[in-house]
């Protein structure tokens, strides 16, 4: 029988090496301001069912705001994200607490932004992994959620302008390689295209440690299910905690200056490899860890796990795919950044550069291309690489759905 492990101990004690939330003090110092921010407003969550989205939720709870309005395409991460926080005797649900499983880009949708005034609207809805984007359609998609959707929602919102928006960045937007964060950095562009009408903020930050979705999140699953786990072996990541995730967008939403890119102050020997991640949690469950040298090796040994199995198969790998940088960084050398303002968070501060660009050009150039029923995967890449300075794509052939 495995030992039975706390997922949120084993983050802070393996991922994370914190037992408090890296932003507790700023959270502490800056009190009545988000008290003020929060409390009686009214907020619209979109993407509220994701972990980002659902954490941000959460903390943002805290301080009582009158009424939570939670969109999200994913209806069963809807009802989970209910039961979860009305089954939580530290968090106090508004009395005004509605969820909608729907499209950020639906007709519904958009009658819900006419008929309600929002003080605070989050958006959460993105593409937010490098697999997902393997050819022209898996990248038009992922395009027309990370950039035109935002762009439309602003649009929206500029007649009944809230008092803070916020729209999720990654660090992946700092000198991109893969097209996800080129696109968050178009995407950081376009928002602040509305400054004159909405008061905008995003935040880049870390992988969110067992995030739905998440490569660590699915050694969970092949472990449950008796299945191998395999994992690049050099490459290495920023990690925050779910809690964290949160708590650095509520802090960016409603504590930021419009125009301003919060990020996590962390040190670049605080990035973890996901195979010392996997083997930590192997150890921590009571495997052994069996270094296998391919993936056929590794499948086969999983077909003799059973309870009584101590031993573990594994496969590690060097990484060759498509957009997959060796490391992560928050910012570039060519953005402004102030350290001074938070105890744990910097922020970008917005430049002349970055409004140089004629943004409305670039969006009717993708409008353009997508409306077409032929395109390549090359022709929107040639789009990001003008309107992106820095992108530098990383293309090998080989993509994150050929692996295990």
């Amino acid at each position: 029988m495995i030992k039975r492990f706390y997922l949120n101990d084993f983050i802070a004690k393996y991922v994370t090496e914190r037992n408090s939330s890296l932003f507790e003090e700023d959270l502490a110092a800056n009190k009545d301001a988000i008290n003020n921010a929060v409390a009686g407003k009214s907020v619209l969550v979109i993407g509220g069912a994701g972990t980002i989205g659902s954490s941000f939720i959460k903390a943002m709870l805290v301080f009582e705001p009158a009424a939570v309005t939670v969109v999200d395409n994913n209806e069963n991460g809807l009802a989970e994200l209910v039961r979860d926080i009305r089954s939580n005797a530290a968090i106090k649900v508004p009395a005004k607490f509605i969820t909608y499983p729907m499209d950020l880009a639906s007709n519904v949708f958009k009658k819900i932004l006419a008929n309600n005034h929002f003080d605070i609207v989050a958006n959460f809805a993105a593409h937010k992994h490098v697999r997902s984007e393997k050819d022209q359609f898996s990248v038009e998609a992922m395009i027309t959620n990370n950039v035109l959707s935002a762009h439309y929602l602003l649009k929206a919102l500029h007649k009944n302008p809230p008092a803070h928006f916020f729209c999720v960045s990654t660090d992946k937007a700092a000198n991109p390689v893969n097209i996800m964060g080129a696109s968050k950095k178009l995407m950081e562009n376009v928002i602040f295209n509305s400054l004159d009408a909405v008061p905008v903020t995003t935040a880049r930050f870390a992988n969110v440690a067992f995030s739905n979705g998440s490569l660590p999140a699915g050694f969970l699953d092949r472990i449950q299910k008796r299945q191998p786990i395999s994992a690049p072996s050099d490459v290495k990541r920023y990690f925050v905690s779910p809690a964290e995730s949160g708590e650095i967008c509520l802090l960016a939403c409603v504590l930021g200056k419009p125009g301003e890119i919060l990020f996590p102050k962390l040190a670049e020997n605080e990035m973890k490899t996901f195979s010392q991640i996997a083997i930590d949690l192997l150890k921590e469950m009571d495997y052994e860890p069996v270094i296998c040298n391919t993936e056929h090796e590794a499948k086969e040994m999983a077909v003799g796990l059973n309870d009584s199995s101590k031993k573990y198969p594994v496969y590690f790998f060097r990484s060759e795919t498509t957009g997959e940088k060796p490391f992560e960084e928050f910012y570039t050398n060519e953005e402004q950044v102030d350290f001074d303002k938070f105890i744990n968070l910097g922020i970008i501060k917005r430049t002349a550069s970055d409004t140089a660009m004629d943004l409305n050009s670039c969006i009717r150039d993708i409008e353009q291309l997508f409306s077409k029923e032929h395109f390549t995967k090359l022709q929107i890449v040639e789009i990001l690489e003008g309107a992106v300075p820095g992108f530098n794509h990383l293309e090998t052939g080989k993509f994150l759905d050929e692996k295990m």
